[in-house]
């Protein structure tokens, strides 16, 4: 695996990857690497791309900097792991390279309503930071291809949007939540947890399981999501948000709706974001409503 710090050198290897006649598929992330991340690496290399990674903590997205500054930075070991998995290249800018006119003045990328709510509501301005820097990121690496996990479930609805609506030609591929054997969804701040607190996290995944069920029996949906969050926050956590979507556009549901049927047949995500100590644990589920009205 080769590592470069520059555009100027991402660019040149990128352009003979695609010149030897290779698609590129590119993951960017933020480093602190687990297996979840590698999952998004092993679906580029089966798909026979050409495998860029990215590894950089973008501060635009940061709207708290006691959290930017603390974000784990361990790129030596992400290397080890990127190299493990046959990623060809990794791209590992500095903030000078990646906003070399400062960050006051950056042109500024915002995708409305799918960024509108949940962790756009909780974290003002963060996805407009994301879709800059992934667009600036799609710039620079020119991908046919590229990866992100659902358990970031808005964020992907998010890019999706942005590459639509800026007639971008790159194939989203949105890869499954990759967990541990207890349910928890692998995330770099799961390593803020305590050992206590490690124990407590399925929590949330119980929880967002338990919605499902409720769901499917089509009970009153108020009902659902208040005692699931108090079911939540009995379980150790600070519930920040749990809401039913519609999967394909992120609009809220109805209990009228439900209740008549009109979401047969309709796939839904269930999303939670909550607090366990000092991290800030997100997670959904998609279910398929179909079994429910036969």
């Amino acid at each position: 695996m080769i590592t470069v710090h520059t555009i100027k050198e991402l660019r040149q290897h990128v352009k003979a990857a695609r010149l030897a006649g290779r698609d590129i598929g590119f993951v960017p992330t933020m480093g602190n690497l687990h297996a979840g991340h590698i999952s998004l690496i092993d679906r580029s290399t089966a798909d026979g791309c050409y495998t860029v990674s990215s590894i950089f903590v973008n501060p635009l997205q940061f709207n708290d900097k006691s959290d930017l500054s603390r974000y784990p930075r361990t790129l030596p070991e992400d290397q080890q792991k990127l190299e493990a998995a046959n990623c060809d290249l990794l791209f590992a800018p500095n903030v000078e390279e990646m906003y070399p006119a400062g960050q006051d003045e950056q042109s500024i990328v915002h995708v409305p309503v799918v960024s509108e709510g949940l962790c756009g509501g909780s974290r003002p301005g963060h996805f407009d930071g994301v879709s800059t820097v992934v667009t600036k990121l799609f710039n620079q690496v020119l991908p046919d291809k590229a990866y992100f996990g659902e358990k970031d479930f808005q964020q992907v609805a998010v890019i999706r949007k942005m590459v639509n609506d800026l007639c971008m030609p790159i194939d989203i591929i949105p890869v499954p939540t990759a967990r541990a054997a207890d349910g928890l969804a692998l995330s770099s701040r799961n390593g803020y947890l305590s050992e206590e607190e490690r124990e407590l996290a399925p929590g949330l995944h119980k929880t967002l399981l338990e919605i499902a069920d409720a769901l499917n029996r089509r009970e009153n949906l108020e009902q659902i999501v208040l005692q699931a969050q108090e079911r939540l926050n009995n379980r150790g956590f600070k519930t920040d948000y749990l809401e039913i979507r519609l999967a394909d556009n992120l609009s809220q549901l109805t209990d009228n709706a439900l209740q008549s049927g009109e979401y047969a047949n309709s796939a839904v995500v269930i999303l939670g974001a909550a607090f366990l100590g000092s991290a800030r644990l997100i997670d959904n589920i998609q279910v398929t409503l179909n079994q429910a009205f036969e």
